[in-house]
């Protein structure tokens, strides 16, 4: 019986001390680790800009970025944590959809702010964002797995300093698995309701919400959205069930808000004027991505040009233009697109890789280090990566190549690049 006396208090003690507090609710949840403000910021911030690069980096309007921003800011000062630093970025991506990692940074996509009428919708979505940091529902997830040790000890690791190949595999599978998680029920009902409350204290109009929900239920009943189905609804789980408790929560907690603030459409498609211009633009780039991965190089390379008639500046479209051409063996226009989209976006990962990849073609060794050195600071890749180490080899500075082939054997062990990696190490170690 003492025995049994001991092992519950000790059990107690377990629980008491895995118990993190929830700073909406101010309640108590059960942790197998907790994870503090510090290494949450930590985390969200090393896999925001990756998650970023991944989906085509930022969308090129400085005008568009500060309006979402000072929307996204409002907000959040009126939330749980408004001591958090909040990041807003528009992504060049034409999915709809909208993320949050922890630590206060949200991002929306190019394709669902094109989706949506007017800024109180706008602001139903970052505010929807903003509940799930608040709320700390990616946190919660993670403190209840097997893996938050390895995750807290990565962070540790990371904040000392790191390599390439913890970036290249650790910190990418984690922002992998952040981006690929979706909410349960509880939480986005959750994330729903806090979203009315900081419309609300920031002086937008409920109506928002209303209409951003009736927005989702048109898409989700209708079965040929399939973007929508693989994307915001993948990872935001979607009932009609969700409009009824936003309605009565306004009903219940504001029925006199009848405010109109933010449903003026003319102010928000003046705000968006950038993206309505370059609509049939990304239209086209959709329509060449989906010709190009069914091996159609050709008909790719056509709707690339048209799609940058009308965004002539754009660097997503210039480097897709140039990697089609670079597939197709046909160095100078690849060449020529590679660096004009280079020198209009200089932070996106894959105009780096495949600049540095010509250069490295052309013997061009120390040229092709560089462009590809920033192209891994901004995305570390297997492949970039990969064609690192044949620059630095090039170059003979050997422990350096022989470091970054060893990355890529353990990144990609059973791959072709993990296996030509191998390969190479074996010849210079002779």
């Amino acid at each position: 019986m003492k025995n049994i006396i001991s092992m519950l208090g000790i059990l107690l003690l377990v629980f008491v001390a895995g118990c993190s507090v929830n700073p909406v609710t101010g309640k108590n949840e059960l942790a197998l680790m907790n994870v503090s403000v510090e290494q949450e910021i930590q985390l969200g911030g090393r896999s925001f800009a990756q998650a970023i690069q991944k989906m085509g980096g930022e969308y090129p309007d400085r005008t568009l970025a500060g309006y979402v921003n000072r929307v996204g800011q409002k907000l959040a000062r009126t939330s749980h944590r408004p001591e958090l630093q909040y990041h807003f970025k528009v992504v060049n991506d034409s999915s709809p959809n909208a993320f949050a990692l922890p630590g206060g940074y949200i991002a929306i996509t190019r394709g669902l702010l094109t989706s949506m009428e007017n800024e109180a919708q706008m602001a139903a979505v970052l505010a929807h964002e903003i509940g799930h940091v608040t709320a700390r529902h990616s946190i919660q997830e993670l403190q209840r797995s097997s893996l938050v040790g390895t995750t807290i000890g990565l962070l540790g690791t990371l904040a000392g300093g790191t390599g390439y190949g913890q970036l290249l595999t650790q910190v990418g599978g984690l922002t992998a698995n952040l981006l690929s998680k979706s909410y349960s029920r509880d939480q986005e009902y959750e994330a729903d309701g806090l979203s009315v409350d900081y419309l609300v204290q920031a002086g937008y109009s409920v109506q928002g919400a209303v209409q951003l929900q009736n927005i989702f239920i048109k898409k989700f009943e209708n079965g040929n959205n399939a973007d929508w189905l693989n994307n915001m609804f993948r990872t935001h789980p979607f009932s009609r069930d969700r409009l009824a408790a936003i309605e009565h929560r306004i009903a219940t907690r504001y029925p006199a808000k009848r405010n109109t603030y933010g449903l003026d459409s003319a102010f928000y498609e003046n705000n968006m004027g950038s993206l309505k211009q370059t609509l049939n633009a990304y239209e086209l780039y959709d329509r060449a991505q989906e010709a190009e991965g069914k091996g159609q190089l050709d008909a790719a390379i056509g709707l690339y040009h048209k799609a940058m008639q009308n965004a002539p500046d754009h660097g997503l479209l210039l480097t897709a233009l140039g990697m089609a051409y670079l597939r197709k063996e046909d160095m100078v226009p690849a060449r020529r697109y590679l660096l004009k989209a280079v020198n209009s976006d200089p932070d996106y990962f894959k105009s780096r890789m495949g600049l540095g990849y010509i250069y490295l073609e052309n013997k061009q060794a120390a040229q092709a280090a560089q462009q590809l050195e920033t192209s891994i600071k901004l995305l570390p890749t297997v492949e970039g990566t990969y064609l690192l180490a044949e620059a630095e080899e090039m170059q003979q500075h050997l422990p350096r190549a022989r470091q970054l082939y060893q990355t890529v054997v353990q990144a990609d062990k059973d791959g072709k690049l993990g296996q030509s990696a191998a390969a190479r190490l074996r010849s210079l170690s002779r």
